[in-house]
C-alpha cells in the first residue's frame, strides 16, 4: 500500500521504521517544525525527522499539517492510507476526509485517549495496556477501533521500558493491519464503547511534584512514569527541587523515620515521608547537580 506518515516522538520514529522496512514503506512523512532544546536553546529536529533522513524518505515539517501547503504533498503522494502516530498536533478538515487516516493509539481505548497514555497507566496502577489501531476523526481519540492488543505492566516497568515494548508492537500491529487491508479483508472498525472512556492528559509540572500527602506506593509509580524522558522530583526546605530518577518503598522504616515530606538518612539511605509508608530515594539530582546514587547525595548534602 502506498502510505504517508504523521509522527513526531521517539516512540513515534520507532513506528516508522517498522513501518518502513515492510511492503508499505511510506512515500512521504510529515513531522512538526525544529524546536529550540535544552539549556542552549539550540533548534533540535524532531526524532522523526531524523529518522526518515536516515531513511532517505522524503520529508515535509510544515507550521500546520492543515494548511494546503502541506496538504498539497499528501495529495500527491496519493495514498491508500495516511499514519498518524503520536504526532502532537490536531488533524483537521479538510484533511481528516481527504484520506484515510489511521492512528496507532499506545492504550487500550477507550481507555487513556489522549497525550499521555503510557505514563497516565503506569501512575494508575493499570496491570494491562496495549497498542490499538484506530481511524482517526475529529474527536480526541474518539474513532473507531479495527485492531487491539494488550501486554502487562510489570511491577518494576518504567515509562522507558514500557514505552519500548509498546512501540514495537504498535509497529507490528499497524503493519499487520495494513497486511489485511492490501490483501482485500480489512479488519472491521468496532466504535467505542463511550462508558469506558478515561483521558489521559498532558504532563504537567504539578504531575512531576512528590505530593507527600499521597500515599508512598502512588509516588513510586509517579517515578517510574515519568522517567527517564520527563522526571519526577520534590522540594526541599529550601524551597529548591530534587530530581528523583529512581525511587522504591521503603519496606523497612529503619531507625529514622522521616516526617511527611521530610528527608533522612538511614545508613546510605536516603528517605523520604509520605502519608502512608516511605519512599527509598535511590538515585537523585540536586538542583544544578547530575544525577547521583543517594549515598553519594547523603556525603555532599546535610539534611
Amino acid at each position: 500500500m502506498r502510505t504517508v506518515f504523521l509522527g513526531t516522538s521517539s516512540f513515534a520514529a520507532a513506528v516508522l521504521e517498522r513501518l518502513s522496512a515492510s511492503e508499505h514503506r511510506p512515500a512521504l512523512v510529515l513531522t512538526r517544525p525544529d524546536r529550540p532544546r535544552g539549556r542552549g536553546r539550540k533548534l533540535g529536529a524532531p526524532p522523526v525527522a531524523d529518522t526518515a533522513r536516515r531513511l532517505g524518505i522524503e520529508l515535509e515539517q510544515p507550521a500546520s499539517v492543515n494548511e494546503p501547503a502541506a496538504r498539497e504533498p499528501i495529495a500527491r503522494a496519493r495514498p491508500e492510507a495516511v499514519i498518524v502516530c503520536a504526532f502532537g498536533a490536531l488533524v483537521k478538515e479538510p484533511l481528516l476526509s481527504e484520506h484515510e487516516l489511521l492512528n496507532v493509539h499506545p492504550s487500550l481505548l477507550p481507555r487513556w485517549r489522549g497525550a499521555a497514555p503510557v505514563e497516565r497507566a503506569i501512575m494508575a496502577g493499570d496491570a494491562r495496556t496495549g497498542v490499538s489501531i484506530m481511524r482517526l476523526t475529529a474527536g480526541l481519540d474518539s474513532g473507531p477501533v479495527c485492531l487491539t492488543e494488550s501486554l502487562p505492566i510489570e511491577p518494576h516497568d518504567t515509562y522507558g521500558s514500557l514505552a519500548e515494548r509498546l512501540q514495537s508492537l504498535g509497529g507490528e500491529l499497524l503493519v499487520g493491519a495494513l497486511d489485511l487491508i492490501a490483501g482485500g479483508e480489512p479488519p472491521a472498525f468496532v466504535e467505542q464503547d463511550e462508558s469506558g472512556v478515561t483521558y489521559a492528559e498532558k504532563i504537567g509540572s504539578e504531575d512531576r511534584l512528590l505530593d507527600p500527602a499521597r500515599p508512598a506506593e502512588e509516588l513510586e509509580r509517579v517515578v517510574r512514569a515519568l522517567h527517564p524522558h520527563i522526571g519526577a522530583r520534590l522540594r526541599l526546605l529550601d524551597g529548591g527541587l530534587l530530581g528523583v530518577h529512581e525511587a522504591r518503598i521503603a519496606a523497612d522504616p529503619g531507625v529514622n523515620v522521616p516526617p511527611a515530606g521530610g528527608l533522612a538518612a538511614d545508613g546510605k539511605r536516603l528517605l523520604y515521608g509520605t502519608a502512608q509508608g516511605m519512599l527509598e530515594l535511590v538515585r537523585v539530582q540536586p538542583p544544578g547537580g547530575r544525577p547521583m546514587d543517594a549515598d553519594a547525595y547523603l556525603r555532599g548534602h546535610a539534611l
